[in-house]
């Protein structure tokens, strides 16, 4: 596959300022990030520095990212980030993020908060695109290519490009939009504080720190730029190195599963990986039918081999076809007794998943089951 782990370092490298111990640990050593604000202007040697605006004031997770996005891409590497709300300075800058009322990409404008905005990201997805969104929607695409260090228009590129917005930068936009989650007007049953929107929100000053001051804010803003960084390089980098060759593992199987049985739904994962998304995406893409019913895959802890059902949809918990009914909960010897098949070690009691001592006892509850 592709060796991402320098690109990545050196990306999280421009990111190192004066930050707590456990943030300095996961960033090679490198040059500072300029933040500051009109009160504080550039030395003559530096006008040739391009120059990102963002707003002054608290800042959110979606302005954060966009900044350190933005100065991944050749066009703004090593941009200085200037906060402010003056219309003035924000009109000399290279480029404008959440601020400014604009959305332009051609004059590299990139506000989502003007009426009438209804920018989404494409390719089936339909959330609103916050400032973060729009930067990843325009320059994604060679941040993922340099990441892979391959050309842009090459196939996973693409692939990495959805599958890092569908699992990281869409929730980014949601938060930031206030879009819930579900369609529903009932109260969440719990708070959530967690997600990264959350943990950035918490580093703009509180109101009791004693040292309000621009600099101050500016030195949280640098903070919230290298956590929000971290963790979207942290993504690109599992999709490249994990996400991607799992996907192909999973493709193979789906295009071998007459191979294991006549009826196509049953697949076995020759080489276990993470592999639940992909077969939903796959199924899709490939237009199975009929749909996989059960994946068979070796446990490479217990020597033994896993009989699973696969889910109805990726967020749910019931099955298109659960294991029989009357070998669940049942263990060993009964259970092999049960399914007159030998080396049947378990089913659980909700039938989503069963194991056997061998491959083909793990294919022969499979196939049994699909005829119960």
């Amino acid at each position: 596959m592709f060796s991402v782990t320098k690109g990545l370092i050196r990306n999280l490298a421009l990111f190192q300022v004066r930050l707590p111990p456990l943030v300095v640990a996961v960033m090679a050593p490198s040059s500072v990030v300029r933040v500051y604000s009109t009160a504080t202007s550039p030395s003559p040697s530096e006008v040739s520095v391009k120059k990102v605006g963002t707003h002054n004031g608290s800042f959110h997770c979606d302005e954060a990212l966009g900044c350190f996005m933005i100065r991944l891409v050749d066009k703004f590497s090593g941009a200085d980030i200037v906060r402010s709300r003056d219309p003035k300075i924000l009109a000399e800058l290279d480029a404008v993020l959440d601020v400014g009322g604009v959305y332009d990409p051609e004059h590299d404008r990139y506000d989502h908060h003007q009426k009438g905005f209804e920018e989404v990201f494409g390719h089936g997805f339909n959330t609103k695109l916050s400032s973060a969104g729009l930067v990843y929607k325009h320059f994604g695409k060679e941040i993922i290519a340099k990441e892979l260090n391959v050309d842009q228009d090459h196939p996973d590129v693409l692939r990495l490009f959805l599958a890092v917005y569908k699992s990281f930068m869409e929730a980014i936009d949601a938060v930031d939009n206030g879009i819930n989650r579900y369609d529903t007007d009932q109260p969440p049953r719990y708070v959530n504080n967690t997600h990264l929107s959350a943990r950035v929100g918490r580093l703009n000053l509180d109101w009791i720190d004693p040292d309000q001051s621009q600099e101050k804010e500016n030195e949280a803003f640098q903070r919230a730029m290298a956590l929000a960084g971290k963790e979207f390089l942290e993504s690109v980098q599992f999709h490249a190195r994990s996400w991607l060759p799992a996907r192909s593992i999973v493709m193979q199987c789906l295009e071998e599963r007459f191979k294991t049985d006549p009826s196509g739904e049953i697949m076995i994962l020759n080489k276990f990986c993470p592999w639940k998304l992909h077969l939903f995406e796959l199924e899709q893409e490939m237009k199975i039918e009929p749909l996989i019913k059960y994946v068979i895959y070796q446990d490479e802890r217990g020597k033994q081999w896993r009989v699973q059902a696969v889910a109805v949809a990726p967020d749910r918990f019931e099955n298109r076809k659960p294991l029989p009914e009357k070998w669940r909960g049942l263990r060993d010897e009964e259970l092999s007794k049960a399914a007159e098949i030998p080396g049947c070690v378990f089913v659980h009691m909700s039938g989503f998943i069963g194991g056997n001592q061998s491959y083909d006892g793990a294919l022969c509850m499979a196939r049994t089951a699909l005829t119960l």
